[in-house]
């Protein structure tokens, strides 16, 4: 069996999630770059939003021209949070309307979103969720209700219209300094008010204490998460692992728990843990000693690959938590995801003690039926057929640092371990491209490795 391995950020997977739109309706599929024509695909709902993705367009995108040195931290060079508080009180203060988890972290923050968002919906909730970035559809970083679904276009453009004339005041005000995530994030609090949500969580897009999320006030943050800390937007989070943990701790709120994902290097636990006793915080830590996750196997179900795992969490400082699950199917695959899974289920457990209703059995849903697009995914048989490349097992991650290439490596190694690996990889020039390769190369042996350029 062939397995390739398709890698890279998140801009790369949406070139190939159109490539396969693009070969389902039998545009030609030129080479293994997945070139393609591309055309007349664009469906009506997605140009029911040209003119709010033209007007995003137009604002300073920092996913598209890299972050300053500084901006991610808490200092006179970092974001404005003022110019975000005057455009969120032009609008209504819409994140006052509805309670929330905030989720910082280097690696993990979507897939724990997705993992608690699904908990919180298996046990009836009506849900936000705010994540970036997206493969296929700006819609996908904006999801409501009780089913997960992206956000529909009219909906968006429906509030679009409604707040066009304030938008337009405020980037006048700002003098262009507003930029497409604060504007977006404005979009997305404005809808979870709207829709009157249970709950929100909501994934910050760097760093923690500047990030334009960061508005929420503590009254209404029911949990702060932080997923894993890493050497990623170093320059941007000033320089060092110590400063981007001070600068993913700025989400801590006084009072409110914070989950640990983790594991740390201990003195950068230390970090959080100092920030959350000043914050006169309780942390739950999901990689306390009391903890146990293993995997056990992987079974395929329908041709889709799932690790069967057992979940157990016993939590006896600051807070009593206890949870127990084995056998729990989880379709996001490696032991990174099994501890993402692990820290959502934390989460959830000290919103069970704040008084919301959240079974065991939900919990064991909402892990069980959550999957992403880009993040260990698998393509069906139908997609690999699409392409052209029958036989072969392929897939797709979002892979681009030395720790998610190591959790990567660790994946294949449970999922495919005698399988021949070729490896299409696409990183932007931003990304440590070395030390990616070391501990990739390190943990998979590739016959092939196909470079491209994004």
């Amino acid at each position: 069996m062939k397995f390739s391995g398709i890698v890279g950020n998140h801009r790369y997977l949406h070139r190939l999630h159109k490539s396969l739109i693009a070969a389902g309706n039998r545009t030609l599929v030129n080479d293994i770059g997945f070139k393609h024509k591309f055309s007349g695909l664009i469906s009506e709902e997605e140009s029911e939003l040209k003119e709010f993705n033209d007007y995003l367009d137009n604002l300073k995108n920092h996913e598209k021209s890299g972050v300053p040195k500084g901006a991610g931290t808490d200092s006179d060079d970092g974001f404005d949070l003022g110019r975000m508080k005057r455009l969120m009180q032009s609008l209504g203060n819409p994140q006052s309307k509805f309670k929330a988890v905030h989720i910082a972290g280097t690696k993990g923050k979507g897939s724990t979103a997705a993992f608690l968002s699904n908990i919180l919906r298996a046990q009836g909730y009506s849900v936000g969720c705010y994540t970036s970035p997206h493969i296929k559809t700006i819609r996908e970083r904006i999801t409501l209700g009780r089913l997960g679904d992206p956000v529909s276009a009219k909906t968006v453009n429906s509030l679009f219209q409604r707040i066009k004339l304030v938008l337009d005041q405020a980037v006048q005000l700002e003098k262009g300094h507003l930029s497409h995530f604060e504007v977006l994030t404005a979009v997305a609090f404005n809808l979870f008010a709207e829709e009157n949500v249970d709950i929100a969580v909501i994934e910050a897009g760097l760093g923690g204490a500047r990030d334009a999320t960061n508005i929420i006030s503590g009254s209404d943050v029911a949990v702060s998460i932080i997923t894993t800390i890493g050497e990623e937007h170093v320059a941007a989070l000033g320089g060092s692992l110590e400063t981007i943990t001070v600068a993913k701790s700025g989400i801590i709120k006084h009072g409110r728990p914070v989950v640990l994902g983790g594991p740390y290097l201990p003195h950068i636990e230390l970090i959080l843990r100092n920030k959350a006793s000043s914050c006169c915080s309780p942390v739950i830590s999901a990689s306390d000693p009391g903890n146990t996750s293993v995997i056990k196997g992987i079974t395929n179900v329908s041709g889709i690959p799932f690790q069967v795992s057992d979940i157990i969490l016993h939590i006896n400082r600051d807070l009593q938590l206890c949870f127990e699950a084995y056998d729990v199917k989880l379709r996001l695959l490696g032991w990174h995801q099994l501890q993402n899974a692990a820290t959502a289920t934390c989460a959830a457990l000290c919103l069970r003690d704040q008084g919301w209703r959240i079974s065991d059995g939900s919990i064991r849903s909402g892990l069980e039926i959550t999957h992403l697009l880009g993040r260990s995914q698998f393509l069906t048989s139908e997609e690999i057929e699409a392409l052209g490349l029958p036989g072969a097992t392929i897939l797709l991650d979002g892979a681009h640092t030395k720790e998610s290439a190591k959790a990567l490596a660790d994946m294949i190694q449970i999922t495919s371990p005698e399988a021949a690996l070729v490896f299409v990889v696409a990183m932007a020039s931003d990304k440590d491209h070395q030390a990616f390769a070391t501990e990739l190369l390190a943990g998979a042996c590739a016959s092939s490795f196909i470079l491209d350029q994004i």
